[in-house]
């Protein structure tokens, strides 16, 4: 069983011990296995102990629990250094229904890194874990994706990830750019057209959509589409057929979707802004791009990433990195990439100090001295926590579901606080 997977497996017992493994996880690991001695945590992370004991979740342990298959991104030490793997672990039972053992498989996110490195998604926080896992799950397939989340959180980078991780590979990766085109325009750009189609059109223009064939095709922005658009969009997704503007033939396309958007989409829906047809069609596997607000232990990581892409060879000094750590980013990366890039011109030395960084004084600064404030009078519990509810939710961009996901609650409990603390829930 072990040498008819691909991907790099073990089997091991409820011990931890590796009893068979196949060539590619040999490969993956400079360690001699010995089977009946060795023990997975061991040989991926040189620990001896598991790794729920090491500050790490364990996904043995989750699946011993529920009896069913459990997964984790883990950073492994590998014959390349450390890596980022997204482990599955499935229970193996014997033919009276006795736990055998677990097999254990890895997929290499090759995208993602817990260092600086050029081109790749940088970070370590348990949410930008919990992304790379649906980002590696999705680009195994030819679904289309949604990602969604704020301005400034790397939808670009996201999208290009699942284009190099799938089959698609090879092939072109072509953006389109939503924002600012008008219909006619978008159009022409999408299908192509033909010489003679309107003026101006001297002579016939490939389309994006036929440069993407065989690859990926990101539209980013795609709220911004004009509503007299969308259906043409949606026969496009819909049935993989397009005609060129001022054609008569129907041209067959082949390309994976990808769509993004800072909007709330399904707010759009409901306003009639959106197409809801067309909804279903791109969001067949959304992924929410979490803040930086929310990655507050990646902050110190991104920023020395973007220090390491730049020509000068500084560092931050440990007050510069307190202050960025306190900072909310509404622009996200985006924003503390300026702020690193306008650090590396004001400070006069290697060590680029708080006094070095430029104003990081907005609007949040001064909801956060409201916030201050307020807690200097005493408030109960309960009525901390539905003030907190009325902000998370007017704020959150996600759907109901996906914010009881983040609060770690079930949607029934979240429903029931929303209730005591009059929020309307029909608004998502």
């Amino acid at each position: 069983m072990i040498d008819a997977i691909d991907k790099p497996a073990i089997f091991i017992n409820p011990n931890y011990v590796i009893e068979a493994v196949n060539a590619p996880y040999k490969n993956t690991y400079p360690v001699d296995i010995k089977l009946g001695y060795s023990t997975c945590h061991y040989v991926s992370h040189r620990n001896n102990k598991p790794c729920d004991q090491c500050g790490e979740h364990c996904p043995m342990q989750e699946s011993k629990k529920t009896g069913r298959a459990a997964s984790v991104v883990h950073v492994h030490t590998t014959s390349e250094g450390q890596s980022y793997c997204d482990i599955l672990m499935r229970p193996i039972y014997g033919s009276a229904g006795e736990l055998l053992g677990y097999l254990e498989v890895l997929d290499k996110l090759s995208f993602a890194s817990n260092r600086p490195s050029a081109g790749k998604m940088v970070g370590e926080s348990d949410a930008f874990k919990k992304m790379l896992n649906k980002i590696n799950r999705a680009a195994n397939s030819d679904i289309s994706v949604l990602l969604f989340g704020e301005t400034g959180t790397g939808k670009e980078l996201v999208s290009q990830a699942l284009h190099s991780s799938s089959h698609r590979a090879n092939k072109p990766f072509v953006v389109i750019e939503c924002t600012g085109l008008s219909d006619t325009l978008l159009e022409s750009e999408l299908f192509g057209y033909e010489k003679g189609a309107f003026t101006g059109a001297t002579a016939s223009k490939k389309g994006l959509v036929e440069a993407a064939e065989g690859g990926t095709l990101f539209f980013d922005e795609v709220g911004d589409i004009p509503l007299s658009t969308q259906v043409k969009l949606l026969r496009l997704f819909e049935t993989q057929t397009y005609r060129p503007v001022g054609s008569v033939v129907t041209k067959k396309a082949n390309f994976r979707l990808v769509c993004a958007s800072h909007k709330d989409l399904k707010r759009m829906v409901e306003k009639g802004e959106f197409r809801q047809d067309l909804y279903y069609r791109i969001a067949g596997f959304p992924i929410a791009l979490p803040p930086l607000r929310e990655r507050q232990s990646d902050i110190a990581l991104i920023a020395a990433h973007f220090l390491a892409l730049s020509t000068q060879k500084k560092r931050f000094h440990k007050t510069a990195l307190e202050k960025l750590n306190n900072y909310a980013f509404p622009g996200n990366i985006r924003e503390l990439r300026n702020i690193v890039d306008q650090a590396i011109l004001l400070s006069d030395e290697a060590t680029i100090y708080a006094s070095d960084l430029p104003e990081l004084d907005t609007p949040e600064s001064a909801n956060s001295h409201k916030s201050s404030e307020r807690f200097n009078r005493v408030m109960s519990l309960d009525d901390l926590e539905s003030e907190y509810l009325k902000k998370v939710y007017a704020d959150f961009t996600g759907d109901t579901q996906q914010l009881a996901d983040a609060l770690g609650i079930s949607t029934r409990t979240l429903f029931r606080k929303l209730k005591k603390a009059k929020v309307s829930s029909d608004e998502k």
